[in-house]
């Protein structure tokens, strides 16, 4: 049967919120209210803690001043009806027994009391001869009538005995006490009805039935004979006593909820022994919950720390996505500059000796020697080389050894120059040829500085004043003539001139005062890359910082960790410093040829970059890659970027590519500057595409025409080729075009006005301003109110209206009521104005 707390509470005295606070300590998660039930064992187990493990007077009744005897009570005979019995039925009578008072002193005898011997039971039925006599039948009596004469023994059915237990009541009216009825004694420690007492609490009141006697209350084993003694029962959860710690103990906080997990980190324990010690205080949890507050501080004060609740401020329980830049490049301080070995590329005309030189350079090495020189080729090597000055001292040299300009193209289209300084070649015997002064452009427009190397000395017919001379023309003046270009004079044959042309390329990179820091995340450029049997490959040139092994490199769309550092030797390394080129595994894509790759924090910031960049570059497609036409360049440049067109001139003759370079030029104004960036003869080819692409430049061809695949490279690479047959239509075209360069005048155009006759007012709403149109139209949009020749207010037009019915367009001589948005202080004698603005394009 279920006890309420507020039972409890009443029976014991005490108030509800006692006993549901003593509840909760004990761990009872039923006792929630007053109103809360419990099972019986919770209850009294309850009882028992409340009290102390004393007995309830309540529930136990008063126990007698003598030991209790075992009384032996012969079976009575059938029942008969008294003459007049005082009970409302005539049941058998109850068995007198030792602890019922009489109600009247009578002179008959008392029974023969047999003393228990140790507490134990008497089973079976003792025989009369050995019994007490029987007593004579007593007088009538109002409470306790005459004893039946004995029966002849049970019937089928009858009950034939029972165990009355230590403070328990006495057998309800209607039980037929049996011939073996027997009461124990409490004499028999830890006995509670045929199992030991192991002060558990609980599963110890069952009796021999197997069931729970009723109104048996928990009563504490141990008890002998004689008055009652009360052991208290061991609880479950014993209460902590309260650690009183020291002022100087270490103190711990934490914001709620406290995660047995981060509790363990600050107490510096394992995560189980925090489980096994809330176990003990009867918390199950696992390393992922959170404890309550007072929980943790008794944790906390087990190990001897103090426990503090750090409070959250405002709005701080609030989850945001932490918005984290990626943070791919940082300004260098410019004490942690180093110098750095300079990075050269060399350029030159198809069959001038670029191969050859480059093969004698390799050799050079003087740290390779004899040793097997180049083993791989990987687009880009460093050599050592003594200084000119300091014979002792090796510097580096890292030379970029790429097919053609292409690679040389796209690192500058994307805004990398990685090159330090190009090495024109020149054969000496050719002069310059058009893909020299292409080699040229490219360099110019690379900013990048240029030395000359004029090949091919030991040759017949070998005239190295006439490469001077030409290359005197397109604006490189060598030093013997009092310009700024170096012209050395090698032979690769007979490698004469190599080391002067060494020397010359250090003393440059130490003019130039090349630096980078090296310690740092490192930061370059892809030269070249490919896929292989181990994964994608990548050739990669160190501009700053130092790049590890185990680094996380995010590489355009592409990501991975390097796993594998390898030189032009074919040597492992562990890093790989600035002006170093390495081959480098562990990219999850093959990443394009001039592509920037930056070392970052951890991998999860590569892997989302790297999908940014995906989804972009998806969503953009080859629209993006649209740059610069005549018809678009005011919408490409911003107005505080440097107002300058580029061309790239092509035409059939070298009178007319003379002639269209001469009339752009004397194209003056000061707004817009024009750069022809090349011009030479012929058709346009790939090699024009991507110098205009790395460039922002336009193609204009004069009277020719355009290669075989030369259309769709310039289609990709987003560069507009434009074609004419009529100089004086180009050069217009290329007037407006620069005159486009030029920011717009905005003007402001008036449309039509009317006059203000009559204004309404509604209840909702702001005003209208009945008008009549004087001049023009009036059409929704931009207006301004004018007073005595005043500006008031301008706005745009929320509604328009003639007669009942919105119109776009009022004409002058007609009414028409006019609703501005957000004004309504119209006086009669206005004028509403409406204007556009328009866009006037500058002239040169």
């Amino acid at each position: 049967m279920p006890v309420r707390i507020y039972d409890i509470s009443k029976k014991l005295g005490l108030e509800n919120k006692e006993v549901l606070a003593k509840a909760k300590e004990l761990g009872i998660a039923a006792a929630k209210v007053p109103s809360s039930s419990l099972d019986k064992i919770t209850a009294e187990y309850l009882e028992n803690e409340l009290t102390g493990g004393k007995p309830v007077p309540a529930a136990a009744p008063t126990p007698p001043p003598e030991p209790e005897k075992i009384i032996l009570v012969t079976a009575p005979p059938p029942p008969a009806p008294p003459p007049a019995p005082p009970l409302p039925t005539p049941e058998p009578a109850v068995p007198v027994e030792a602890k019922a008072p009489p109600a009247v002193p009578t002179p008959t005898p008392p029974p023969v009391e047999v003393p228990a011997e140790n507490g134990a039971s008497v089973d079976g039925i003792v025989e009369p001869a050995e019994a007490t006599p029987p007593m004579p039948p007593a007088p009538p009596e109002p409470m306790v009538p005459a004893p039946p004469p004995p029966p002849a023994g049970p019937q089928v059915g009858d009950k034939v005995g029972f165990i009355q237990l230590p403070g328990k009541s006495a057998p309800r009216t209607g039980d037929k006490p049996g011939p073996g009825s027997v009461k124990l004694p409490p004499s028999r420690p830890g006995f509670t009805g045929g199992r030991p007492d192991f002060g558990r609490g609980r599963g110890d009141n069952r009796n021999v039935r197997g069931g729970f006697p009723p109104g048996r209350s928990q009563a504490p084993a141990g008890r002998t004979g004689g008055p009652q003694q009360v052991q208290p029962a061991k609880p479950t959860t014993p209460a902590a006593p309260k650690i009183n710690l020291p002022e100087s103990a270490v103190v711990i906080s934490l914001k709620p909820p406290i995660v047995v997990r981060e509790l363990a980190e600050q107490l510096k324990r394992k995560p189980f022994q925090l489980i096994a010690d809330l176990m003990e205080l009867n918390v199950f949890a696992n390393v992922n919950q959170a404890i309550d507050e007072a929980i943790a501080e008794k944790i906390c004060a087990k190990y001897g720390f103090r426990f503090e609740v750090e409070k959250r401020e405002r709005g701080s329980g609030i989850i945001h996505a932490p918005v984290r830049k990626v943070e791919l490049d940082v300004e260098d301080k410019t004490e942690d500059l180093k110098l750095r070995a300079p990075v050269v590329t060399i350029m030159g005309h198809v069959d001038h000796g670029k191969t050859t030189l480059l093969d004698v350079i390799r050799k050079s090495n003087v740290v390779a020697g004899e040793a097997g020189g180049i083993t791989q080729h990987i687009g880009a090597y460093t050599i050592s080389f003594p200084h000119p000055e300091r014979k002792g001292e090796l510097q580096q040299i890292t030379f970029l050894d790429t097919p053609g300009h292409a690679a040389f193209s796209s690192m500058r289209a994307r805004g990398a120059n990685v090159t330090d300084i190009v090495v024109l070649v020149v054969a000496a015997n050719d002069g310059v040829m058009p893909q020299t002064l292409e080699a040229l452009s490219h360099a110019q427009a690379a900013k990048a500085e240029i030395m000359v190397a004029v090949n091919k000395c030991d040759h017949p017919n070998a005239n190295p004043m006439k490469v001077r001379q030409q290359l005197q023309e397109k604006g490189l003046v060598c030093e013997e003539w009092g310009g700024k270009t170096l012209f050395v004079d090698v032979s690769a044959l007979t490698k004469q001139g190599v080391d002067k042309l060494l020397e010359a390329i250090l003393l440059q990179a130490e003019i130039m005062e090349l630096k980078a820091n090296p310690n740092r995340r490192a930061k370059g450029n892809v030269i070249e890359s490919g896929l292989e049997p181990g994964g994608p490959t990548a050739t990669v040139l160190v501009r700053k910082g130092t790049l590890h092994l185990g680094d996380i490199v995010i590489c355009g769309q592409y990501y991975g960790k390097v796993r594998a550092l390898i030189n032009e030797d074919n040597k492992r390394l562990k890093e790989a410093g600035p002006s170093v080129a390495v081959k480098m595994l562990g990219l999850n894509g093959v990443p394009e040829a001039g592509l920037e790759f930056s070392v970052v924090e951890d991998e999860k910031e590569a892997r989302d970059l790297a999908e940014k960049r995906s989804f972009e570059a998806r969503a953009l497609g080859q629209e993006a890659r649209t740059k610069v036409t005549l018809e678009n360049l005011f919408a490409t440049m911003s107005s505080t970027t440097a107002k300058v067109l580029k061309v790239v001139v092509k035409a059939d003759t070298q009178g007319s590519v003379e002639a269209i370079v001469e009339a752009l030029k004397k194209i003056e104004s000061d707004k817009v500057s024009l750069e022809v960036i090349h011009s030479a003869v012929g058709t346009i080819t790939e090699s024009d595409v991507a110098l205009a692409s790395a460039s922002d430049a336009v193609i204009l061809g004069f009277h020719t025409r355009i290669d075989n695949g030369v259309s769709d490279a310039a289609k990709r690479e987003g560069v507009q080729i434009k074609l004419y047959a009529i100089i004086y239509e180009l050069i217009d075209q290329v007037k407006e075009a620069m005159a486009g360069l030029l920011d717009p005048i905005l003007k402001d155009v008036v449309v039509g006005s009317a006059e203000v006759r009559k204004i309404f007012t509604f209840s909702k709403g702001l005003p209208v301003a009945g008008c009549m149109v004087t001049t023009g139209r009036i059409v929704r949009g931009k207006v301004r109110v004018m007073r005595r020749k005043g500006l008031i207010y301008e706005g745009v037009t929320q509604s328009l209206k003639r007669f009942q019915d919105e119109v776009n367009e009022v004409r002058a001589g007609m009414e028409c009521g006019i609703r501005i948005d957000g004004f309504g202080d119209f006086q009669v004698g206005d004028s509403i104005e409406c204007y556009t603005v328009e866009r006037v394009a500058q002239k040169l």
